[in-house]
């Protein structure tokens, strides 16, 4: 937890497509409202499209993000 609000285990939408030698983008619900966060993939090599609904699995303040794709 950092500044007051939890990321880690939040599902968000992808906004810009997160892939190798990618910056992506995500939209995650968080202090009442929905923030961006730069997404870079948790398995290497592998891309997600935008419209994907992703989890969070690392959080690095203030901005940056590891995700997986969600469980269907």
């Amino acid at each position: 937890m950092s500044r007051g609000y939890r990321v880690i285990g939040k599902q968000g939408r992808v906004t810009g497509r997160i892939g190798p030698g990618l910056v992506g983008e995500v939209m995650v619900a968080v202090r009442g409202g929905v923030e961006a966060f730069y997404a870079y993939p948790t398995v290497p090599d592998e891309e997600i499209a935008p419209a994907s609904i992703v989890v969070v699995v690392e959080f690095f303040p203030p901005r940056t993000i590891y995700v997986a794709r969600a469980l269907p």
